[in-house]
């Protein structure tokens, strides 16, 4: 299974692809999809699917990770990153991988153990499960691995409970 997970946002959208196979996860890439802040709010968009629908050809992506929405105090950039949320998902849609979302809390949790771990302890459980040599950066990227961590890890847990469901 390969894991496309996005750390939603306009100016910046975080992007990490795992791969799952025999119970190993491994990143085959990562990074951040950073958009100009003169660009009107529809190319800023534009430009964050065509880059989201390119990384999930390139990748054979099975599956998109998304983070949800978290609305704190600024309701304008929580609707920013909805927008951005929504081209990612119709990428999804398009390229024909089913679309997930976790909570920032259930995405901690299942990297870290826990779900009020900081950024760096996330950083660096990233790095310890991908194998990596340094954490990844920037934030937006290692959250988005982060993010694919989850999904990779969740998803055949997910299938074994609806095949019990159905006794299949």
């Amino acid at each position: 299974m390969i894991v496309l997970g996005i750390d939603p946002g306009t100016a910046n959208t975080g992007y990490g692809v795992v791969m799952r196979r025999s119970g190993r996860l491994s990143a085959l890439d990562g990074g951040v999809i950073t958009t100009r802040a003169e660009l009107s709010p529809e190319r800023r968009l534009a430009t964050i699917h065509r880059r989201v629908l390119d990384l999930a050809a390139e990748h054979e992506v099975d599956a998109f990770a998304l983070e949800d929405v978290y609305f704190g105090q600024n309701a304008h950039s929580a609707f920013a990153v909805g927008q951005a949320r929504g081209v990612v998902m119709l990428a999804g849609a398009l390229h024909g991988a089913s679309c997930c979302s976790y909570t920032p809390q259930q995405v901690k949790a299942a990297v870290c153990g826990q779900g009020r771990a900081p950024k760096d302890q996330v950083a660096r459980m990233v790095q310890a499960l991908l194998g990596l040599s340094d954490p990844p950066a920037p934030d937006h990227a290692s959250d988005a691995l982060a993010v694919a961590i989850c999904h990779a890890n969740a998803a055949p847990l997910a299938r074994a409970l609806q095949h019990a469901g159905t006794g299949r």
